[in-house]
């Protein structure tokens, strides 16, 4: 029986108190709670970060703890405006101040420590306002994937949480959703230790919804409404957390799950909790036929220091080069299996170019096998979209249509080529162009002749894992082209792109056919009216066609590109593309640029979007005006060479001495930058800290090093390209799985693609990678595929990691 009742205890746990630590955040050992250390991303809405949150055991399990207008908001639900914050040292308190413009309500939350938690207290200088009463509560959202499989108590009833959603969703105004559990106590995963969180509120009830009903994106939330006719402290909420005792996150020992070429540097690192005492040893096994291990290298690990939140040491074990399979070991915690060997980086873009590229075609059914990924979509594309209409995903129309068409009429030659842009349906040309040239490039350095799939243009169908005969790399160039050439031949320029008009087919997820019905809408017919062309029902996307010089210039830059890449493929296609930027060219030198700029959809910056129009234009012609085009943007190059780096080397050949010796100076320049960059974390590349994770920056670094390395190979080595490899493939913060889903032994499996519904993966696409989250959190989430700064798949990233396997495999193939 002794025995039975130790067996039956919860887990050791400890009380504590929590400190304002001088990052400005609560923190004990095992629990950090945050109060509006961030903010919501304006761009895109709610993103999850943002309010009162809780890091529990080293999970960031809870966040979004502020005041909303719904019980279960979705993304684009109102926000508050926030004002400002307040961090009181000596009295252990941080407040932040926040209204609601339109309904001049106004309120603050504050927290203070207490005992294993903090106080969360809202405070308003006026009620309420009426038209907020049973709206406004203070919510908090917890991680749905956090307590899969867990209970709840609510005042000592029980219940558990919903692998999924069922019954009544909320609709604002008029249906409530129904509360899993009610009470003024509530203890979420009451039966482990790690997870175990309590709220006690002092009058309003708690209320604990799943938000999944609404949205598959959202999360359990625990909300009190606000009371009517009461000013001062209105709420008052004690949130606490078990903590086990002396906890320690466990170590992660970022390597490359891909594996090393044997004479490559083999750098492993190794996160470690603050709190970790000494170093243990850090050892490399060889896994051997029969499954026994030989402990090749043996040796402490080197501290580096603090890098956010942990500390951190780096094994190096580049002595080690030969080929076989092999784990690293550091402590009780032993990685998957990898190997060295010179063929490691040979196979692993193709299931980004045998699968990923194919899944998102867009206007082609697409098929794998038994499956069918989606159908023919978007045969209706498009309609002119409405003037001065600022739309979400950061599209705009300015005061004209910029083109001959009416608002609402459709733009016959839109619906064939491109790529769905993202874990979304849109076609954003930006994104289009930049796939198209660096696949371009990609074929001309490389050669890639790969085959393994069939496209069929003809019956608008794409067959996965059946050979046609062709490079798949130019059927995707094609793809991309027809789309940018669309555009120039419907409307005579590049446009922003195209996307569906309503939110409610936005946020659709599965089959991109069902979002439309493929016939082109008729406002004089009726919704149900159809006949076989057209139809009554305004499902069709529109079309963003504001003229934008910096958005031309990056398509004819493209086009021109492509027509190099088609000239033997695809003749007639690449005559277009060549004739159709020359003609844009020439149409912008006679004229003064237009600049029409909203969020991410309309362009560059001018002077390096033109760059690149100029260049490809001197390669593919050799005519002066193009050279002296390039010269006159010398000092663009110079005051921004790292975006121009690729740009500026490929124009080397054709350019005279002057150009040649002020590039390379400019190089050396940048090589000083790109050293100090490499000390400044200990994985040696750059992380960037915004709102979407910097996977993209990585690999485009490497792209640059590998041009600048051809040019001056005294300058730039190798090992910075096999790096950022290595921190794709698993040597990041806070895991060592890698980015590229199915490539690696242990890889990305929940990821932000349209089957994010599914928490499932595309092969061979990359995620945006690890968010580092103010002030001090690096997340990337693998059991919650809807945070799209750190999951959501993108096309363009696609293209430049097919770039870099190849540089890397390259480069291994002349040593």
């Amino acid at each position: 029986m002794v025995i039975a009742g130790f067996l039956l205890q919860p887990g050791s746990s400890e009380s504590a108190s929590l400190t304002l630590n001088e990052k400005e955040y609560f923190e004990t050992q095992g629990l950090n709670i945050l109060v509006f250390s961030n903010w919501y991303n304006g761009l895109f809405g709610d993103s999850k970060i943002s309010g009162v949150e809780v890091i529990h055991h080293g999970n960031r399990m809870a966040t979004n703890g502020d005041i909303r207008l719904s019980a279960t908001p979705e993304q684009w639900d109102p926000i508050p405006e926030f004002i400002s914050r307040k961090v009181n040292e000596k009295e252990q308190s941080i407040e932040a101040f926040l209204r609601y413009p339109d309904y001049n309500f106004s309120y603050s939350v504050k927290a203070t420590p207490v005992e294993n938690g903090v106080e969360i207290s809202v405070n308003v200088p006026k009620a309420v306002p009426a038209a907020l009463v049973g709206k406004a509560g203070f919510n908090m959202e917890f991680l749905p994937a956090t307590y899969f499989e867990a209970s709840f108590l609510a005042d000592g009833n029980p219940g558990h949480f919903p692998i999924y959603p069922t019954g009544k969703k909320e609709i604002i105004g008029s249906v409530e959703p129904e509360a899993l559990a009610s009470g003024k106590h509530l203890v979420l995963a009451p039966e482990d230790t790690k997870r175990r969180i309590s709220i006690r509120s002092n009058e309003s009830t708690l209320n604990l919804y799943d938000g999944r009903g609404k949205a598959q994106n959202g999360w359990f939330v625990v909300r009190g409404l606000l009371p009517k006719n009461k000013t001062g402290e209105v709420l008052k909420w004690a949130i606490t957390a078990s903590i086990q005792e002396n906890w320690l996150r466990q170590p992660v020992i970022g390597h490359s799950q891909v594996g090393y070429l044997p004479s490559q540097q083999k750098n492993a690192v190794i996160e470690l909790d603050e709190n970790t005492p000494a170093l243990a040893e850090a050892k490399l096994l060889q896994v051997q036929p029969d499954g026994s291990k030989t402990v090749v290298l043996s040796e402490k690990p080197q501290p580096w220091g603090s890098y956010t939140r942990y500390q951190y040491a780096t094994f190096d074990f580049s002595s080690v080069t030969t080929p076989g399979l092999y784990q690293l070991q550091y402590d009780d915690t032993v990685t998957a299996s990898f190997p060295i060997g010179d063929s490691v980086y040979k196979s692993a873009w193709h299931p980004t170019l045998d699968h990923y590229f194919p899944v998102q075609m867009d206007h082609m059914l697409i098929n794998e096998a038994y499956r069918v990924w989606h159908g023919a979509s978007h045969l209706d594309d498009a309609l002119q979209a409405p003037l001065n209409h600022e739309h979400f995903d950061l599209y705009a129309q300015g005061p004209t249509t910029d083109t001959p068409y009416q608002p609402g009429e459709h733009i016959p030659g839109l619906n064939v080529g491109g790529w769905y842009d993202a874990g979304d349906y849109d076609i954003r040309t930006q994104t289009q162009y930049a796939t198209v040239s660096t696949l371009v490039a990609a074929w001309e350095e490389f050669a890639l002749t790969r085959d393994t799939t069939l496209v069929d243009y003809e019956r608008q169908y794409v067959d996965i894992h059946v050979p046609d005969g062709k490079p798949d790399i130019l059927q995707q160039i094609e793809h991309g082209t027809l789309a940018l050439v669309g555009q120039f031949d419907a409307v005579g320029h590049a446009i922003p792109g195209i996307i569906v008009p309503d939110i409610s087919q936005y946020t659709h997820l599965g089959d991109g056919l069902t979002m439309t019905d493929n016939l082109i809408y008729q406002s004089a017919m009726k919704e149900t009216e159809a006949d076989g062309v057209n139809s009554g029902k305004f499902d069709d996307r529109w079309a963003f066609t504001s003229k934008s010089t910096p958005l031309n210039y990056g398509s004819i830059a493209a086009l021109v590109a492509a027509s190099r890449a088609l000239a033997d493929y695809n003749p007639q296609l690449a005559e277009r593309s060549f004739t159709t930027a020359e003609k844009a060219w020439d149409e912008e030198a006679a004229k003064q640029p237009d600049i029409f700029n909203h969020g991410n959809t309309t362009g560059g910056r001018l002077e390096p979007e033109k760059l690149k129009a100029a260049v490809e234009l001197l390669i593919t012609t050799k005519e002066n005006k193009y050279k002296q085009a390039v010269a006159e943007l010398l000092p663009e190059i110079e005051q921004h060479f790292g975006e121009n780096a690729i740009l500026a080397v490929r124009a080397l050949p054709l350019m005279d001495k002057e150009y040649r010796n002020r590039v390379k100076a400019a190089a050396g320049a940048y090589k000083q930058e790109l050293d100090v960059i490499a000390q400044q974390t200990p994985y040696g590349v750059l992380i960037t800290e915004g709102g979407w994770a910097g996977n993209g920056t990585v690999l485009q670094m490497a792209v640059n090093q590998y041009y600048l390395h051809k040019a001056f190979p005294e300058m730039f080595s190798t090992q910075s390209i096999y790096r950022a490899l290595d921190y794709i493939y698993g040597t990041h913060p806070d895991s060592d799985i890698s980015f590229v889903s199915n490539v690696g032994t242990e890889s990305k499996k929940v990821a932000y693609g349209m089957n994010r519904a599914d928490y499932s993966f595309i092969s061979g696409a990359i995620v945006p990678g690890v968010l580092i989250l103010k002030p001090d959190l690096p997340e990337n989430k693998e059991d919650w595929p809807f945070m799209w700064g750190e999951n959501e798949y993108v096309i363009n990233l696609g293209a430049t990691y097919i770039f870099t396997v190849n540089a890397a495999q390259a480069l291994a193939n002349q040593h």
